[in-house]
């Protein structure tokens, strides 16, 4: 560590823009890292990262951050067919991850969404043109500027955070009422799926961490809770009610409902009196 970075809480070292106009790739492969953090803006297009040997690609899109701490491994690829445009910074400082921490970027946070906006490419290039030019108190105007940054990253990325928890809370709600209002009929969960715009290990992965159960089990609950409705409150033969809530075949209905409630719906029935 240097002088500036053990006096400095946050040191700025280096900051560049890269766009590619001649060259047709421009990739990156750090496996041990740097030794220092390194700050990725894609402002437009995309970017290609590989966040470990094992890793499949992950696509970044324009407005978001990708964030390297001293030793991440480090891998990534800029297209020119991807019209890609990037700005990054290099940093350190002797409080620089109290810093990141206190600004809501956890320990293990890589990726921050914030979406594009002009005054983060500003930014950079006030940052690039105080390391050019090293006008009079030019560190102390870099220190500020990414400062400023910083702060506007942890506000979008805040709010960015909260659109895609009410989205995903509402894409849940909905799936919920579909599948209350038809769950007797043979529902297609990629299907259901594709038709909100949404991927199925997405979906699946959502709607169980909203409701603890994959969108099957929580459409068998609803069936096999009706049916014992059915069977408390009708006098529906079993088969009938196995077709009512979606079974043609009474052996298989039976079957789940025995699983599920640890009894025969037949059973059910004569204890009810």
């Amino acid at each position: 560590m240097s002088d500036r970075d053990r006096n400095n809480p946050l040191s700025i070292r280096s900051c560049g823009n890269y766009k590619l106009l001649t060259k047709k790739i421009m990739p990156t492969y750090r496996p041990k890292g740097r030794l220092d953090y390194q700050l990725i803006y894609i402002a437009s297009g995309i970017a290609h990262f590989y966040f470990s040997e094992k890793d499949s690609e992950t696509i970044i899109n324009a407005g978001t951050f990708v964030l390297f701490r001293p030793g991440d491994f480090q891998r990534y690829i800029y297209y020119n067919s991807d019209h890609t445009e990037v700005f990054w910074i290099h940093f350190s400082g002797y409080d620089a991850e109290n810093i990141l921490s206190h600004l809501g970027f956890a320990a293990d946070t890589q990726i921050i969404t914030t979406g594009t906006k002009l005054l983060y490419s500003e930014l950079f290039k006030n940052i690039i043109s105080e390391i050019q030019h090293q006008s009079v108190g030019y560190e102390q105007m870099i220190d500020a500027y990414f400062y400023q940054l910083l702060i506007n990253m942890s506000r979008d990325m805040t709010q960015a955070e909260t659109s895609e928890d009410n989205y995903v809370h509402k894409e849940i709600e909905l799936a919920q009422q579909y599948f209350s209002t038809h769950y007797a009929e043979d529902i297609n969960i990629e299907a259901y799926a594709s038709s909100r715009g949404m991927s199925i290990s997405w979906f699946i992965r959502n709607f169980k961490a909203h409701t603890n159960n994959t969108p099957l089990q929580y459409i068998l609950n609803l069936r096999i809770s009706n049916a014992q409705i059915l069977l408390e409150s009708s006098n529906y033969t079993i088969k009938e009610i196995s077709h009512i809530v979606g079974y043609d075949n009474q052996l298989y209905f039976s079957r789940l409902f025995a699983k599920q409630k640890g009894i025969s719906p037949r059973k059910y029935r004569e204890l009810l009196g």
